[in-house]
Parts: C-alpha cells; structure tokens; sequence
C-alpha cells in the first residue's frame, strides 16, 4: 500500500503500535472507509476516543459554525463563551455536589501532569500511588504514573519521584487464589501493610485509579475494593482521583464510570472522547484543589480553544438527547452475553468482562493456569480486519471491545459475527503465523 510506505519513510516507529495496515479515508457513525475503498465496521472508536462516531453530523454543525466565528485565542489572557459553556456543564454532569472548578488541555497525558501539580500543591505532600498495568499517557509526569510497558521507560530517566505503584485487583487472575465470595480484599493487604510499616500516609497526596483498568485488559474492580480503598483515602487525607480518559464520556453506560462505585473523587481526569475527536483533555476538582495553584500554573496556548470547546458542548448535548448512557448499558449487556455464548463454545475465552460497551474478551492457552493467548489475539484481530472489522488487542490476549455508542444493534451484531468467524478460523489453524510479523501490539 503506497500511504504504507510513504509512512514508513517519514513517521516516527516509537510512535506506533502496529496491528494492521489500515489507512483511514473516511468515517461515518461506526463505519470507516479505508484508502482503498474498503469498509469497516469500527469496534475500537479511535482508542475510545468517538463516543458519538465518527463525523457525527452535529458535530461538524458545531465545529463549522465556530469555524466561522474564531477557531482559537488563548485562553491564558482572553474569555471566550465555548469554554465556559463547557466548564458549566462538565460541572454538572461530574459526581459530587461540592464547588468545582476546571482547567484544559489537549490530552489525557497533559491532564495528568496537572493533576500531579494540583494534588501536591494542595496537600503539601510529595507520594502519589498508582496501579501497577496503569497506563495514563506519555508525557514525563503521566509516564511516571503509568507502569505498563518497558519500552515507555527505557533510556529516558530519571522519571519523577515519589511515585509508586501497587497491584490493580485483578478477580479473573486473583494473586491470591480467592473466589469473589470468599475474597477479603487481600489484594489490598499490603498497600495497608505499607502505610503501616515505610511509607507515611501522612505524605501521601493522591491514590491515582483508572476505575476500569484500560491498557491493562480492561479489568473490573471489585466494588468493595474500591469503596474500601476510598476509605482509607478519607482516612488518611489523602486525595482520591479517578482517571477517567478512558473510560470517561458514556463509555460505560454513565458519565463516568466511577459512578458505578457510589464513589465521589476529589478530582476527575478527563481526555479522549470529551470532543468527539478534537484535541481536548480537562481537569474537574473540588475548588479549594485548584485554588491552592496560583497563575500560570498549568496553561498552554491551546488548551480551551473555542474550536474543542464547542465540540465538546455539542458532544455533551448529543449523549444526552441521543440517549446514550443508557444505550451504552443496553448494547453492553447485549454484547456481553454474545461473548459469554461464544465462551460456552469456544476454551479459548476465558473470561470476558466490562461495563456498557468498554468490554474486554480474555483469551487464554488453558482455562486453569489462565495464561494469556497473545497469539490467538494477533491473528484474531488481523483476520477480523481483513473481514471488515477494527479490533485490537491489549494485555496479554485481551480483545478490546469499544465501538461508538452510536453503533446500531446490526452493525454490532455483524461485527460481532465475524469475531466469532476469526476465533473458529483460528481454532481451525486457517490463519497464518505469517500475519504475526505484522500484528505485534503492544
């Protein structure tokens, strides 16, 4: 394919994660339209990033008609409307009825650098604790936060200090050998045994949480971990943060998927979907959070631009009159079935789990050492993508189900037939090691 190789020759390889040659022409609701005029039905929405889908007509409306108007002048000296509409309504649509302020970026990876600034500068402590699979971006600080891959940390150091990271409870692969009804969070036994013992939870600002660990194979928290780690937080006064760029934007049939958890973080993080495509991250904490900032803190010439913002409004809008929490729920809990089905048929699945349509399918060599399949995952996903289906892989073997909330029930149902089509293939030995060479995922 010629975009390939024009690619290959000016592109950076350390900023790619190759799965399939696919080079987008065109996007419309769920369905992308490569070079080649061949379409796909998109079970990924550009990393989570297109809640509404791609090209949502209201959208272009909103970015058109502020085209029109002015597309950006720097929010660090000037007002605009688009950002304060949208600050209005991320204050409301956020858990918690306390008073909160926001601050823009341009990604969920600058969002984070700012969190780590507010929480230290609030509390007056340095440690900050992440999860161990975290992923929460690429810049220095969000780097620091994130333990997911070597290759993100290799000849760039020294990362920020005083930040470490504790195991994610993970009930598919317990470290522990507990069944949920016997679990007494043990996978939190020494993180208490920490602050019992070498690290001070008087000098701890921030426990820092994806409340569905994304990047690490989508895994679900057990709800009294997480209402159980919150205590500790209030307890301690340390700040609860739930990193929701992800996850966040109706990805999991709520605004944000800590709401699932009745819990209420001092802070959200949020990027990805909140514009439906334009660059655009923020910051919601409680105001004496950001209060404890003076100016310029954390800015940048861009962030709160009239042109994100007035995406993001209109994305708000279209969640809300379109009905797509709830259509999150509804075709979630319809897609997990479909996949329990197959996990019926097929040894291969060994779990599958997830909230609204932000779904993870574990694949697995043997069901009762529960190793992960990353080959079965390669091949699955390449032989999807050459059926007219965009899926990847993440973790070890993880199918990584987020297609538009817009999807409707037919393309979903389509999709998910030829998944199963690419998962029978693979058990039949019918895909090449060949394609291996090409789908390496992360």
């Amino acid at each position: 394919m010629e975009i390939v190789e024009r690619d290959a020759k000016v592109y950076s390889d350390f900023a790619r994660i190759p799965y399939y040659p696919l080079a987008i022409k065109r996007g419309r609701g769920a369905i992308i339209e490569d070079m080649d005029g061949n379409k796909f039905i998109d079970m990924l929405s550009s990393a989570s990033s297109l809640n509404t889908g791609h090209s949502h007509p209201r959208i272009t409306k909103a970015i058109t008609d502020q085209l029109e108007d002015f597309i950006s002048y720097t929010a660090a000296y000037t007002y605009s409307e688009p950002l304060i509409s949208l600050g209005e309504k991320l204050c409301r649509i956020t858990p918690g009825d306390f008073e909160k302020r926001v601050v823009y970026g341009l990604s969920g990876s600058d969002a984070n650098d700012g969190m780590i600034k507010m929480v230290r500068a609030y509390t007056g402590r340095t440690k900050i604790i992440s999860f161990v699979g975290s992923y929460h971006g690429s810049t220095l600080g969000s780097l620091s936060l994130s333990a997911i891959s070597l290759n993100m940390r290799r000849k760039i150091g020294p990362l920020l200090p005083d930040i470490s990271h504790i195991k994610y409870p993970d009930c598919y692969r317990c470290s522990y050998s507990k069944e949920s009804d016997s679990c007494s969070l043990e996978c939190l036994r020494d993180f208490k045994e920490a602050l019992k013992t070498y690290m001070p939870p008087e000098e701890i600002a921030a426990v820092v949480m994806e409340p569905i660990a994304g990047d690490a194979g989508l895994i679900v928290p057990p709800g009294k971990y997480v209402n159980e780690l919150y205590r500790i937080c209030r307890e301690n006064g340390i700040l609860f943060v739930s990193e929701e760029v992800q996850q966040g934007f109706g990805r999991t049939g709520k605004w944000f998927c800590i709401e699932h958890f009745n819990v209420v973080p001092d802070i959200i993080v949020m990027g990805k979907s909140m514009a439906s495509g334009v660059p655009l991250s923020a910051i919601v904490a409680r105001k004496e959070i950001t209060d404890s900032l003076g100016p310029p803190a954390h800015l940048f010439t861009m962030s709160g631009n009239a042109l994100s913002c007035a995406a993001s409004v209109e994305t708000i809008n279209i969640i809300e009159e379109e009905g797509l929490l709830e259509r999150s729920r509804e075709l979630g809990d319809y897609a997990k079935a479909r996949f329990n089905e197959m996990k019926k048929k097929y040894e291969l699945i060994g779990d599958v789990r997830g909230k609204g349509l932000s779904i993870g399918v574990d694949l697995v060599k043997d069901r009762i050492t529960k190793e992960g399949n990353k080959e079965a995952a390669a091949k699955i996903c390449y032989r999807c993508w050459e059926k007219g289906v965009i899926v990847i892989f993440l973790a070890s073997g993880v199918l990584r189900i987020q297609p538009p909330l817009v999807i409707s029930k037919e393309e979903l149902d389509r999709a998910l037939d030829i998944i199963e089509e690419s998962i029978q293939e693979f058990i039949n030995n019918e895909i090449p090691d060949s394609v291996l060479d090409v789908a390496v995922g992360w």
